[in-house]
């Protein structure tokens, strides 16, 4: 939660500066560009420096691999019945942001390279907005819709921000299951998100 915050803070912080002058237009554009580079070189680093990552992969109920396809499918055709309420805004934008899968470092910088800062700036929000969802929601879901449904209401976060709460309310042995949703999850979102910015 408390790591949501500090991104919203710099959030807050990038918008107060570029009002206010102190950051010129362009320089934004290489900035996010190069950043995008780094934070992908870290989740490369991040995901092949832990060994027991394909061990817990190899422990995993076939069955439960399914998850993340089933949550990328579910969140791509939410994303379009909104879009139906949304005529100001094409489909193929709606499903960009929907891709994003609340990895919003990400994917809001893909969408603003593609479509520009004003739905970068939505892909961003409504992707920090689903993990902070997840987080205050989690014990209500897993209550009434079973253990899986905060792996999937959290996307890409279930290996990173969102597990801790995961673990807490779903039990210890889905630990693998949402490592690997996370997995999945993440993985998939710069080619769905460079899919649909370029419809």
């Amino acid at each position: 939660m408390r790591g949501s915050l500090v991104i919203v803070g710099f959030f807050v912080l990038g918008v107060g500066s570029s009002l206010a002058g102190l950051v010129p237009g362009h320089v934004g554009t290489r900035v996010s560009f190069y950043a995008l580079c780094a934070l992908m070189t870290c989740v490369g680093i991040g995901i092949g420096s832990d060994p027991q990552t394909l061990k817990n992969f190899r422990s995993l109920n076939l069955r439960l691999g399914f998850l993340p396809l089933l949550t990328i499918a579910g969140t791509l055709a939410g994303t379009a019945l909104v879009s139906l309420m949304l005529t100001e805004r094409s489909l193929p934008d709606c499903l960009a942001v929907g891709s994003g899968m609340g990895y919003y470092s990400l994917s809001s910088i893909f969408i603003t390279e593609y479509r520009g800062a004003e739905l970068g700036t939505v892909a961003l929000l409504a992707n920090i907005i689903r993990e902070l969802l997840t987080l205050l929601t989690a014990p209500l879901l897993a209550r009434w819709f079973g253990p899986l449904a905060p792996i999937s209401a959290g996307g890409a976060t279930t290996m990173d921000t969102t597990l801790p709460v995961i673990t807490q309310v779903s039990g210890q042995q889905f630990v693998v299951v949402s490592i690997f949703h996370g997995f999945v999850t993440d993985f998939s979102v710069p080619f769905l998100v460079t899919l649909f910015c370029s419809l």
